[in-house]
């Protein structure tokens, strides 16, 4: 029997309380690095209560930008899962309804406000 092969999705997000900077532009910087870091420390718990749970292999923030005049930073990340048969097909309307319940109506990760209507997740 083949290895389950890996899937992925986009989950996209804007903090309101992240100031845009440029070193948040360059994936090497230390302030990318980190700030990723405190992401997947907030996002991975969520993603591990959620229906994708048992399949869920983690996240990686693609890319930060800037929003509203750099007052706020957009986050585009990929998200991967093993494809198998303990999840039937990857529900996006349901993870994005589970992110929404588990981040307060999109407005709390961690220490991160959300802008309300910015959570995408495109499988």
């Amino acid at each position: 029997e083949p290895s389950p092969t890996s899937r992925h999705f986009t989950l996209n997000f804007t903090l309101t309380n992240l100031p845009y900077t440029a070193d948040l532009e360059i994936p090497s910087t230390r302030r990318f690095i980190s700030t990723e870091k405190v992401i997947n420390y907030y996002l991975d718990p969520l993603f591990k209560r959620s229906s994708i749970s048992p399949v869920y292999t983690g996240c990686r923030v693609m890319r930060f930008r800037s929003m509203k005049d750099r007052d706020d930073t957009g986050l585009d990340a990929v998200c991967s899962y093993k494809n198998n048969s303990s999840i039937a097909t990857f529900d996006r309307e349901k993870v994005y309804q589970e992110l929404s319940n588990m981040t307060k109506g999109v407005t709390k990760l961690g220490h991160y406000s959300l802008e309300k209507n910015s959570l995408y997740v495109n499988g």
